[in-house]
């Protein structure tokens, strides 16, 4: 599998068990999110370390702060040579295009994603941000921001990913989390979807956490994955 549809979130505390997750996979059947809670903990080692093993890496810290600061953030995340990177769409505009723009000082520059609106987040979340549109209209305005931002893609629920196909067109790129198995519970997501599912909508990547990662055999479950998919990738 040359271009692997799965990505595995290494949701974890610490290095030690993002290691031995790792050291029972191959680059060819996935590949590796870092997000904010084992960055925070394990930093640029951990992110070199897996890339050493030959796997890409999404590092999911989405930066939101003034264009400056956020471009900054993305040339760093570049010179780690990570294979994606994102930012928040609720930056705005101003903050999207600087970072676009660092990332074009590079050869083979990162994908730059924006994350819409959380999977964790339903109506009545957005309400309490004064916000009276609903997810779905929200994730659409904010996508084809980040779109006419120059940037590649968003992150976004697989519910809304057909819907983001028909607006924003065939090559922007769709990363979905909140991806579920269809016997698994949802835990702290709200807008969820099993794998074939997603990618019938239109999504490019899933992001694959705790249906792996807390299996009692994290591979066999990668592998069941790989297998159910290939009938629509």
């Amino acid at each position: 599998m040359s271009d692997p549809k799965i990505i595995i979130a290494l949701d974890y505390a610490d290095t030690q068990p993002a290691l031995e997750l790792v050291a029972r996979l191959e680059p060819a059947m996935c590949r590796l999110k870092v997000g904010l809670e084992l960055f925070t903990t394990a930093r640029f080692q951990l992110i070199e370390q897996l890339m050493q093993r030959g796997f890409e890496i999404f590092l999911d810290l989405k930066f939101h702060d003034i264009p400056n600061t956020a471009a900054q953030a993305c040339k760093a995340a570049a010179e780690l040579g990570v294979w994606m990177v994102n930012v928040h769409a609720l930056g705005g505009r101003q903050m999207m295009e600087a970072a676009r723009e660092a990332m074009s000082l590079y050869t083979q520059p990162p994908k730059l994603i924006a994350v819409t609106v959380l999977t964790s987040m339903a109506q009545e979340d957005l309400a309490d941000l004064g916000i009276v549109t609903t997810p779905a209209e929200m994730v659409l305005r904010l996508a084809k921001l980040a779109r006419d931002s120059g940037l590649d893609g968003v992150v976004c629920s697989a519910r809304e990913a057909a819907l983001l196909r028909q607006h924003c067109g065939s090559e922007f790129c769709l990363v979905t989390p909140g991806i579920r198995l269809a016997d698994a519970a949802a835990d702290d997501q709200s807008r969820v979807m099993t794998p074939c599912a997603a990618l019938g909508q239109g999504a490019d990547y899933l992001v694959i956490g705790r249906p792996v990662t807390r299996a009692a055999d994290p591979l066999q479950v990668l592998q069941s994955i790989i297998k159910q998919i290939g009938e629509v990738v």
